[in-house]
């Protein structure tokens, strides 16, 4: 039993360099204070600050867990190879080798030390030129991160969504939240091409298609991000819609601009013009982040207009004609079943991104 005893000490010794490189311990202490402060009843007194204390409690309990069961898991086979039983050689050794593929599997976590990785997301998606087809195609996208989300644990709220006359979506805007979302997604923001036949087509001819993919973290706190009122332009309009008694009978849609790169967010979508104006900014923050990341660029006052990956060049083509293919233009990395990864199954372009980035 000592050679097993040795492999677990290793295991051990690499789980401890893991486990505070990621500060857990403080991770630990934080769920402690943030459950204190969600018993307390007086903080559903603003409601919206209670429940973003809920939320990163639960994402930080989701990302603590496994790593306070691993312990537990070590300590109990440490006292099992301690009674020196080689009847439970067996069992000691498949619970070993257990222990080390999910190490590997929580170790991933180390790819996410950018400053907004732990960072919910704004996902938005917007069709290209191409009327019908395009707009088909962008729904397809949604499809495709929404069964991803559901396939790993990520939450999906809908901020705004309209769609296209015919088929598929004109845009769609979600949050996403979980466990480093914007450290897991951010390979995926840019331009998305694909290549078929046309199902709009009476000739069935091959057609190409784009949807502009953005990732955008989520950066509530101005103090984050600081943007100067100076550099911002707000417009409020009616709001555009489907029914209901305030449809276009207040200005409750936001428009901001944000004066030195140009960059517009409009949202219509909450039942105040105060809602609408917070989720714009939200995604704002978002969106000066992901440019600064882009162009290196030291602060947000810093920025360059049109600067920013916008409708440039593809970061990923999907093939259904003539053959089946989908391919990544920054890594190479390829798949050929379109069809499973179009029905979310996008993890091999992540890791393989994660891993040459």
């Amino acid at each position: 039993m000592q050679d097993l005893l040795k492999r677990l000490n290793i295991l051990e010794q690499d789980f401890k360099q893991v486990y505070d490189k990621l500060k857990i311990d403080e991770k630990i202490s934080e769920i402690s204070e943030l459950e204190k402060e969600v018993a307390e009843p007086e903080i559903w007194h603003n409601v919206q600050v209670a429940t973003e204390k809920n939320q990163r409690l639960s994402q930080l309990s989701d990302e603590v867990q496994p790593w306070q069961l691993l312990s537990t898991q070590i300590a109990d086979i440490k006292e099992l190879i301690e009674l020196a039983d080689d009847s439970l050689r067996v069992e000691v050794e498949m619970q070993i080798a257990a222990m080390e593929e999910q190490l590997v599997e929580l170790k991933k976590a180390l790819r996410f030390t950018g400053p907004y990785d732990d960072k919910n997301v704004v996902l938005r998606i917007t069709s290209g030129a191409g009327g019908t087809e395009a707009m088909d195609w962008a729904g397809m996208l949604e499809r495709m991160y929404l069964r991803f989300a559901e396939r790993n644990n990520i939450k999906t709220a809908l901020i705004e969504r309209v769609a296209g006359e015919e088929a598929g979506i004109k845009t769609a805007v979600y949050e996403l939240s979980g466990s480093n979302v914007y450290g897991l997604l951010k390979s995926e923001h840019g331009v998305h091409r694909l290549v078929r036949l046309s199902p709009f087509n009476a000739n069935n001819l091959r057609q190409t298609s784009f949807a502009l993919v953005e990732i955008l973290p989520v950066i509530k706190a101005d103090t984050d991000v600081q943007i100067d009122d100076k550099d911002l332009r707000i417009d409020v309009y009616h709001s555009g819609g489907h029914g209901g008694q305030s449809v276009n009978t207040t200005n409750s849609a936001v428009r901001i601009t944000h004066l030195p790169t140009n960059t517009v967010v409009a949202i219509q979508n909450e039942r105040s013009q105060l809602q609408n104006k917070e989720k714009a900014m939200e995604i704002l923050r978002g969106k000066l982040v992901q440019m600064q990341l882009e162009q290196h660029a030291e602060s947000i006052d810093k920025l360059r207009a049109g600067e920013s990956a916008g409708w440039g060049q593809q970061i990923r083509n999907y093939v259904l004609q003539p053959y089946k293919l989908v391919k990544d233009t920054r890594t190479g990395y390829e798949e050929t079943d379109p069809d499973a990864v179009l029905d979310g199954k996008i993890e091999g372009f992540i890791d393989n991104y994660l891993e040459n980035n």
